[in-house]
């Protein structure tokens, strides 16, 4: 019985050396690594804003972060853009929290609504939130009744923002209605947001601890992950800036008028109607796969015209631009898994330039080009009478050859020229040749 001891001491010893306790247990489970999805917004808020954001918020549900945390610095943006972002926040189960900042930035007009839809509102020192009117594009003035309708419509929309978050929903009018805008101090001290943090990392430990809807946030140690830009998002972003705007319009207006008043300029018109969709897209007047398609359409009809228009490849050139920027735009609006990076499109491009350069315009020219052998080639061409050519009979002479010939009406005399209409066995049927080139255009 003593060696059945020495074994079960033996067994309590290995396994007091090579389990934790239950303490170290605990201690692993509570100090699990968290982590925070961090995406930045800097600019005008656009439909390229609304696509960052997304992404933003699918990585981090992914990634099962605490919360996404969005540092926010914009001076505002479109309202059509502001509301998809703000349905997107309102609805998501994903904690997100706006951080204004860095110290000096603002949460102007569209970013006032975007902040207040946060699950957590912060502002870094020294920045600003409101004035939150909505103006019209270029500034021009509005007709007051659509004025006043899109003030009401503003004015609602902030309040219902500001209502679901427990905010202060008559601060919030007052922004819309009078433009009023205010500091970091006034804005905690008013309940328009809920920290005041000096930098991230204070944020993520003034978060630690909150609760949402069930969910206890562990944010005081959780690791940062940033999710930059795509280049599509990056230049999306560029275009809407307001001096890119001002020159895309003014090339869409002088390239049409420039081509409508001076047919056959090409480069004019082609960047004229790119500009003007790339226009229409960046004020959101038309979706971004809409844009897209037509991008991609206008692509195809100038690879097309390339094949019979002696342009030396500016056509060309400029469909590999609307193709690129169309596929760019297209992909941009499918789900994350399926959107393509521009290391893809490049060579994409390239594809499709070599295609039309070459397989497909040989193949379109080849379509609508004459026959270059046989018989069939020889229609349309003149031929010299040898004996004279009526109805019934006759003689003309091709390439060297002589054939019996029949004529539709009009007798042709001898030594006159004819004109090759069809043949029928060895038998050709001619017309009087009625055009005045040279005659050594001829086939003898």
């Amino acid at each position: 019985m003593k060696w059945i001891t020495n074994i079960f001491a033996l067994l309590i010893w290995a396994l007091a050396f090579t389990s934790p306790t239950i303490g170290e247990t605990l201690q692993q489970d509570t100090t699990a690594e968290t982590n925070v999805t961090v995406i930045t917004i800097q600019g005008t808020i656009g439909p390229a804003t609304t696509n960052y954001i997304t992404r933003g918020l699918e990585n981090a549900i992914a990634n099962e972060s605490e919360a996404l945390i969005i540092e926010l610095d914009t001076p505002g943006g479109l309202l059509n853009s502001t509301q998809d972002i703000v349905k997107e926040m309102l609805a998501s189960e994903m904690p997100i929290a706006v951080y204004v900042s860095p110290t000096g930035g603002n949460a102007g007009s569209a970013g006032t609504f975007i902040t207040l839809a946060g699950h957590v509102a912060a502002m870094a020192p020294t920045t600003t939130i409101g004035a939150a009117s909505p103006i019209s594009m270029g500034g021009g003035q509005q007709d007051t009744v659509m004025q006043k309708k899109i003030f009401n419509f503003s004015e609602s929309f902030i309040e219902n923002i500001a209502k679901e978050r427990d905010r202060n929903a008559e601060w919030a009018k007052s922004a819309v209605r009078d433009g009023e805008a205010i500091t970091e101090t006034e804005a905690l001290e008013l309940n328009v947001i809920d920290f005041i943090p000096t930098d991230l990392n204070e944020l993520l430990v003034q978060m630690d601890g909150l609760e949402f809807e069930g969910r206890v946030l562990n944010t005081a140690q959780a690791n940062i992950e940033r999710i930059e830009e795509s280049f599509a998002e990056k230049f999306f972003s560029f275009i809407m800036r307001p001096e890119i705007m001002l020159i895309l319009t003014m090339v869409a207006i002088y390239g049409i008028v420039g081509e409508v008043t001076n047919p056959g300029a090409i480069v004019p018109g082609m960047a004229g109607v790119i500009s003007l969709i790339l226009l229409l897209y960046g004020s959101a007047a038309m979706p971004i796969n809409v844009a897209g398609f037509i991008l991609i359409g206008l692509a195809i009809v100038l690879f097309v015209l390339e094949a019979f228009t002696p342009t030396f490849g500016i056509l060309m050139t400029g469909g590999a631009v609307s193709f690129f920027l169309g596929a760019l735009m297209l992909f941009q609006d499918f789900p994350q898994e399926m959107q393509l990076d521009w290391y893809w499109l490049v060579p994409a491009t390239i594809l499709m330039v070599i295609f039309f350069g070459w397989i497909a315009t040989s193949g379109i020219k080849a379509q609508f080009s004459g026959h270059r052998t046989g018989l069939e080639s020889l229609i349309g061409k003149k031929a010299k009478v040898i004996d004279d050519v009526d109805e019934t009979s006759g003689r003309v002479s091709i390439s060297g050859e002589y054939w019996n010939a029949v004529t539709e009406g009009e007798e042709i005399k001898s030594n006159e020229w004819c004109e090759i209409v069809r043949f029928e066995g060895l038998t050709v049927t001619v017309k009087p040749y009625t055009s005045k080139k040279e005659i050594d255009d001829g086939v003898d």
